[in-house]
């Protein structure tokens, strides 16, 4: 099955939000992913972080989906990309050496 990557930063809505709102929502995405996990979708998640460690660059998904079109469908139900509050690409990805655990 295809691997993809989806790469995400937050909209202005999302940085317009206060801290406990984006906490909030943060913590929605989060269970989202633990639920897509927990009912065997092969898949990581992270966030990124600057030079000096400090989060906000936006975040990461790898996952395996049947297509680019399943991949497409499977990302917009988390619940951040269907509220709007970050802006998004999608790539399958094609691993030429070594491998992945998720």
């Amino acid at each position: 099955m295809p691997w993809f990557i989806k790469q995400e930063t937050f909209t202005a809505a999302m940085t317009s939000l206060s801290a406990e709102d984006r906490r909030l929502h943060c913590h929605a995405h989060r269970c989202w992913v633990e639920a897509q996990r927990n009912a065997g979708i092969a898949m990581a998640s992270g966030f990124l972080v600057d030079d000096q460690h400090k989060p906000g660059g936006g975040g990461l998904l790898v996952f395996e989906a049947q297509s680019y079109e399943s991949a497409v469908a499977f990302i917009r139900a988390d619940p951040m990309i269907a509220r709007n509050l970050v802006d998004w690409t999608l790539h399958e990805w094609k691993p030429v050496l070594g491998s992945l655990r998720a």
